[in-house]
């Protein structure tokens, strides 16, 4: 096997132990040594391929956050270019909007330890561009229904917009499930996800209307 072959097998392998400890212990489980022993090589031998263990790190939040676009990409969204127009149009990206939160909602309850890793780590350093790309992505199946609810945005707003709405999601979802706070049932926590973003989006719609108005 020729020397890069065998570096790249070597960073799969330790790609997929660290995503294993951190599946199943968190951020908090991983730790150098045992990652050198589960793929057989030494220590030092884990920097040759990654220069720290935040890029390690890094690595396996990606792959978190494929799983998670995966997930919503099986959300069935009505509004846009094809959906319905109008009224209905609106109705159905305020819909849009509940799908994918409640797809966060159940993303985050199945994979806690890989969803809570993608906020806990922290870097000295921003994130690389292409971790950076990845995240704007997610968001950008956000801005799809508010630019149906708020036409007359740009885009740079449409995106901030997104991300609050990202963010007042996350809050909720981060709450209800932090068993030391709340711990609210799913049935419960799905409920306040789909009354919160439904008056988001209809004060987002009455926001525009008014923008519109000589």
């Amino acid at each position: 096997m020729r020397t890069e072959e065998r570096r790249e097998h070597l960073r799969t392998a330790l790609v997929d132990a660290a995503e294993a400890v951190i599946a199943r212990d968190g951020l908090s489980g991983l730790k150098a040594r045992d990652l050198a022993q589960t793929v057989g090589c030494a220590i030092g031998t884990i920097y040759t391929v990654f220069p720290d263990l935040d890029a390690l790190i890094l690595a396996v939040n990606l792959r978190t956050l494929l799983l998670f676009d995966a997930t919503i990409a099986q959300v069935r969204t009505g509004s846009g270019p094809a959906g319905p127009s109008g009224r209905a149009a609106r109705s159905a990206a305020i819909e849009d909007l509940v799908r994918l939160a409640v797809a966060y909602l159940r993303f985050a309850r199945e994979h806690p330890t890989r969803w809570r890793a993608l906020f806990q780590h922290r870097r000295e350093t921003a994130p690389p561009d292409w971790y950076l790309r990845e995240q704007g992505r997610l968001f950008r199946t956000i801005e799809g229904p508010v630019q149906v609810l708020c036409p007359r945005l740009g885009e740079a707003e449409r995106a901030l917009l997104a991300r609050s709405l990202f963010s007042a999601t996350h809050g909720l979802v981060s709450l209800g499930l932090d068993e030391k706070l709340m711990s609210l049932s799913e049935a419960v926590l799905r409920r306040q996800i789909e009354t919160v973003v439904t008056a988001i989006g209809r004060g987002l719609i009455a926001q525009d209307s008014a923008k519109g108005q000589p």
